[in-house]
């Protein structure tokens, strides 16, 4: 039977008084350059029940038959900012000996009194480990007063199948502090539930399974327990490299690099950073470095691949007003990437520990990096063997045009970069070479006005990924996507006087992928377009938000072999103004 896992994680925020939050950085301004500030929600009226935020995406399709997981923990910590709260995940006795399909179901959340975007206080991203491997990386919601806060998370963790036949350590981690401030407290509740559907195709016997299954094993590439953070790696520069040893399985034929990424304080935007002549000139403090960063993933010191990562505004980011009820594209699910790394797996089979690593290009303080090795082994053989055809991964080619009188300027920043690998892999399976590819392309044009009191940036990233494994007389597994990630931002300061001011935001934020994937018995596409618009003001004196507005229009279009889904969603201040959603494939998306 085919088997589709759910992971249903429910966090619900109270607080006994209005709570205060982080303000993002007000770096956009460069008469105030601070850290982030603190900001007091105000709500224009009580309601009975907690305040529901959302994320939007597509409902993941489940077969009607399932079972749950009887490891529902229920946590509810004052303070969770020293260590993971870890309990003990038990298979469910519904679970049949092979698994097939996992869905993963995360987080239904209220969250606590501080936000993604705190620099000088801990942050509420937080993150789900199954044995070091990670499931979910999310961001809590905006507090808001009594009755508090509620949301929920859904994610497919078929991928992870492997790991949930047997029990495990399963660690949760939400960054909260909990004193004479910030007087929020988390309830969450953490379930996995286990679907059933109809009977799978027979295998073809010769056919390697790891092209349409999830991997025979998953590896952390993590921090081990115990800690008083995240199971993440931490990056806080450029010059730091994160590294973990992992050995590998000799009978490896197939692995795929799973890479987790968000950035906070310093880096939180950096896609707003100007470039360090601009900041020493003007004698100011603002985050630098310009407005260009890459993951770098390396082997045993070779790079690898990369990660150019969509810019996730979380749920305090840009103006927090902005994101009430609906919440920033990806701020409640941070997406991960994958990097095929079988072209290299001759490298590793020879049963000694190899070195993975990580950093990122002209970081700040701080980013959190860690990955998840999937591993497709030959069941049928004790030793697979390879070799690397042909390998290239140039320098990353960049342009920056730098114009700039005072405060007032211009930065155009132009990044290329390609990396490629082919190595073919003998297993029982046969003799299956291997390409993967990735091409990138960032564009971001920013510019200063108003004697440095406005700041825009426009910005894209295209990236261009695939992999084609092949027999010699035949293709075995084909999968190229296309990825375009749009950014428009607007940030303006008026009416400065002493510690007072007015801020008027608005963002354009888009998250767009065209995927084609084939194999011998089958082919599927899918197109996704997903853009957000949004528009707000507040006014702040000191630390505090006293007044404001926001706004928030969001239109969601999926097309696939596998259905299709349309959702069209406005709110307001807390009020979902429309919200239109249907399963219909009417409509084409073309291309972006």
């Amino acid at each position: 039977m085919s088997s589709l896992f759910s992971l249903l994680l429910s966090i619900l925020l109270l607080s006994p008084k209005p709570s205060t939050a982080f303000l993002p950085r007000a770096k956009l301004t460069t008469s105030d350059p601070q850290k982030p500030q603190n900001f007091h929600p105000r709500s224009h009226s009580q309601s009975p029940s907690p305040t529901k935020f959302f994320e939007v995406t597509r409902p993941i399709s489940k077969p009607s038959s399932n079972c749950l997981s009887p490891s529902s923990p229920t946590i509810s910590p004052a303070n969770l900012r020293h260590a993971p709260t870890a309990t003990r995940y038990s298979p469910p006795f519904c679970l049949p000996p092979r698994l097939r399909r996992a869905l993963g179901h995360p987080p239904r959340s209220s969250a606590g009194p501080s936000t993604c975007s705190a620099a000088s206080r801990p942050t509420s991203i937080f993150g789900v480990w199954l044995s070091g491997v990670e499931l979910l990386r999310s961001c809590t919601a905006e507090p808001r007063p009594d009755p508090g806060i509620a949301w929920t998370v859904e994610k497919d963790i078929t991928r992870y199948s492997s790991l949930l036949s047997h029990p495990q350590t399963l660690a949760v981690y939400v960054g909260n502090l909990v004193d004479k401030t910030y007087t929020g407290i988390y309830h969450v509740n953490l379930s996995i539930e286990f679907y059933f559907g109809e009977p799978n195709k027979p295998k073809m016997p010769n056919v390697a399974p790891g092209f349409n299954s999830p991997a025979d094993l998953v590896m952390p590439v993590s921090r081990p327990l115990p800690l008083n953070d995240g199971q993440w790696f931490e990056v806080q520069n450029s010059a730091d490299l994160q590294t973990s040893e992992v050995l590998f399985p000799k009978n490896v034929y197939r692995a795929v690099l799973e890479v987790y990424v968000s950035f906070h304080q310093n880096d939180e935007f950096w896609y707003t950073n100007p470039p360090n002549e601009y900041i020493e000139k003007n004698n100011i403090s603002l985050a630098g470095n310009g407005a260009f960063r890459e993951v770098v993933v390396s082997l045993d010191g070779s790079v690898v691949g990369a990660v150019w990562p969509f810019t996730v505004i979380y749920t305090g980011g840009v103006n927090p007003l902005l994101w009430r009820p609906i919440t920033g594209i990806g701020s409640f699910d941070l997406p991960s990437y994958d990097i095929e790394i079988t072209p290299f797996l001759e490298r590793v089979l020879d049963g000694k520990k190899h070195v993975l690593g990580f950093g990122v290009s002209d970081a700040l303080d701080v980013w959190y990096v860690d990955a998840n090795l999937h591993l497709w082994l030959d069941s049928r053989s004790k030793k697979t063997v390879g070799e690397l055809i042909k390998y290239t991964a140039p320098q990353i080619e960049l342009s920056l045009i730098s114009k700039f009188n005072g405060l007032d300027g211009r930065f155009d920043t132009v990044v290329k970069r390609e990396i490629s690998a082919t190595g073919w892999v003998k297993s029982s399976y046969g003799k299956i070479t291997t390409h993967f590819f990735q091409t990138f392309d960032f564009k971001n044009y920013m510019e200063f006005k108003g004697n440095g009191s406005d700041q825009i940036v426009n910005q894209t990233i295209d990236f261009n990924h695939g992999v084609y494994a092949k027999h010699p007389s035949s293709v075995v597994y084909s999968e190229q996507v296309f990825q375009n990630f749009p950014l428009y931002l607007y940030t303006g300061t008026s009416d400065q006087v002493n510690d007072t001011y007015s801020l008027v935001s608005n963002v354009t934020l888009g998250f767009n992928e065209k995927k084609f994937s084939g194999e011998k018995f089958g082919f599927a596409s899918s197109n996704l377009r997903n853009l957000q618009n949004a528009q707000g003001s507040m006014h702040v004196k000191g630390n505090l938000v006293t007044g404001g507005l926001g706004s928030t229009q969001q239109v969601y279009k999926y097309e696939g072999t596998d259905g299709c889904y349309f959702r069209n969603v406005s709110s307001r201040n807390y009020t979902v103004l429309y919200d239109e959603s249907g399963g219909s494939c009417t409509e084409r998306l073309g291309y972006f």
